[in-house]
């Protein structure tokens, strides 16, 4: 099962949430590509992956272009993962001459001479660069049983050279647990600390409950949802989705009308403009 491949959870009819403004664009810069198999990956990426591809310099380009005249004040790179991108680097220095970026990683992959580059692209950018790095566990055994063995111990020594190399990285950490948040918080920021990662930056992030994570645990029961929930109640101002879209090689993420029918995936559509008229979302009617 994938994120295109989500069967609705029931045949309640599910709230249509406006697209209020434009913010944010996310890109899926290297597909479903990634050296990683994770078993909660919501998209279910993996090596040699190619549902989505990666794009091109060009293609991403044209989508930052297209949003800075939409109103987007920040893109966010993801994937897969996208230092597996031959040309990131340079797709990273044409978005920091117009805007903020944010690069979403499992910070396996930060190589000397890459995070020489980054610093570069950091320190003389017009705009800033973030990098977001996933952690799933604060001892090995809790992150490799998400992430494969030894994948706990190439994140935290990632996390440690892109720090020394003055990035500032911010991990992000899925909440796998039932304790209180500033528990889990205090935990992650002394293990970060005690790693050497002298101004640690955390990020909570909830489980969730699509693609693999769907099989590997349970999918979102419908009281988990907003399925059933009267348009009048909706409260489309704190919802993500009312400020950004996804784009893909395959295309913008699009639903129902200018909006998302929550509880539900959206198909691509090909070639689309970012605002452009929607197809039906796969979704309950």
């Amino acid at each position: 099962m994938n994120l295109l491949q989500l069967q609705p959870l029931d045949q309640a009819r599910a709230p249509l949430q406006p697209l209020l403004h434009l913010d944010a664009l996310w890109i899926q810069v290297a597909g479903t590509v990634c050296n990683l198999t994770c078993t909660h990956c919501f998209v279910s990426c993996g090596p040699g992956d190619h549902r989505h591809p990666m794009m091109t310099r060009d293609e991403v380009r044209h989508r930052v272009e297209e949003g800075l005249t939409l109103g987007v004040r920040e893109f966010y790179f993801t994937g897969g993962e996208p230092f597996l991108h031959p040309g990131l680097l340079e797709i990273l220095a044409d978005t920091l001459a117009l805007a903020p970026a944010t690069v979403l990683t499992n910070g396996t992959l930060f190589t000397p001479e890459r995070l020489e580059r980054l610093r570069g692209l950091s320190t003389k950018g017009r705009y800033t660069l973030e990098l977001r790095v996933s952690l799933d566990g604060h001892r090995a055994e809790e992150h490799d049983r998400f992430r494969g063995p030894g994948s706990f111990a190439r994140v935290i020594a990632g996390l440690e050279a892109a720090s020394r190399a003055g990035l500032l990285p911010i991990v992000a950490a899925t909440q796998t647990t039932d304790e209180a948040p500033e528990t889990f918080r205090a935990r992650y920021l002394a293990m970060l600390r005690d790693a050497g990662i002298a101004r640690p930056r955390l990020k909570l992030l909830p489980l969730f409950r699509i693609g693999r994570e769907a099989e590997r645990d349970r999918p979102y029961q419908t009281v988990e949802t907003l399925l059933g929930l009267p348009q009048s109640a909706l409260e489309p101002g704190r919802l993500q989705c009312g400020s950004c879209r996804a784009v893909t090689g395959n295309g913008v993420s699009r639903s129902r009308g200018r909006g998302w029918r929550i509880g539900s995936i959206a198909r691509w559509v090909p070639s689309a403009s970012l605002m452009a008229p929607a197809i039906p979302a796969i979704s309950p009617e």
